[in-house]
């Protein structure tokens, strides 16, 4: 397998405080790749620096063989790497069809995509992914008028309206119902293997993690401390000490 993301030496300082240090990780095409952490370990800053958020201060990041550290958020997007949020990030007054709409890669972008008539492609493909993530019969709800769990598989559907190659997902289960988990783990699961999306996943869920993950990186104070397979971070000291130590 090809290495679709290459993190190389990234730093990221703010103001005084070290967010992360030297950290280097690769994904290759088609895997699922876990990052985990205590709080404040990091995680969400590297997330933040490959998706353009915040840039970081030294180090390379290359997506798909092209450095990357230096574009934007819509540039990063439009190469096929995009993100999710912990918090949902839906139009609560749109329809889920609207929702989906908005997400659709249009060349004249932006609004001007909910003013006017949706085009059968568009369409179909909105039904057609809203009916893959389990939101069919609530295509025409507005999205603040579903769950918590709903909304983010409505946000995960409108993440796969632009046919990304991969997907950083920050705590897809947080805030979930447990007897939801499963169907939004196979969905994800489905997504990589049908739609041969990569996914890098941030979880706080271990049991979630160990299931869904065929390798993972392990962050603590903002440096690398271990990376293997799901039974190798489990049983690793190094691992255990960090978040036995941040409690």
């Amino acid at each position: 397998m090809t290495s679709l993301l290459q993190v190389r030496d990234a730093s990221k300082s703010f103001g005084g405080v070290v967010a992360n240090k030297g950290i280097s990780l690769d994904v290759a095409s088609g895997e699922i790749v876990g990052l985990i952490g205590p709080n404040g370990s990091g995680k969400t800053t590297l997330f933040n620096s490959i998706a353009g958020t915040h840039p970081i201060d030294a180090g390379s990041i290359r997506f798909a063989g092209e450095e990357i550290s230096n574009l934007r958020v819509p540039q990063i997007a439009r190469r096929g790497l995009l993100r999710t949020f912990q918090q949902t990030r839906i139009y609560g007054r749109m329809t889920c069809m609207q929702n989906m709409a908005i997400s659709a890669p249009h060349r004249d972008g932006g609004f001007a995509a909910i003013f006017r008539r949706f085009g059968p492609e568009t369409t179909e493909r909105a039904e057609s992914l809203l009916e893959f993530v389990g939101l069919y019969q609530k295509r025409k709800l507005r999205g603040g008028e579903l769950s918590f769990g709903q909304q983010k598989l409505l946000e995960f559907a409108m993440a796969l309206m632009n046919q990304p190659k991969m997907l950083l997902l920050d705590e897809p289960t947080a805030g979930i119902n447990p007897t939801l988990i499963n169907g939004l783990l196979d969905r994800l699961r489905r997504a990589n293997e049908e739609l041969g999306i990569t996914l890098l996943v941030i979880e706080h869920n271990m049991r979630v993690m160990m299931n869904l993950a065929s390798r993972i990186y392990c962050l603590a104070h903002g440096e690398l401390l271990a990376e293997g397979a799901p039974s190798d971070i489990q049983n690793d000291q190094r691992v255990i000490d960090a978040y036995l130590g941040a409690h």
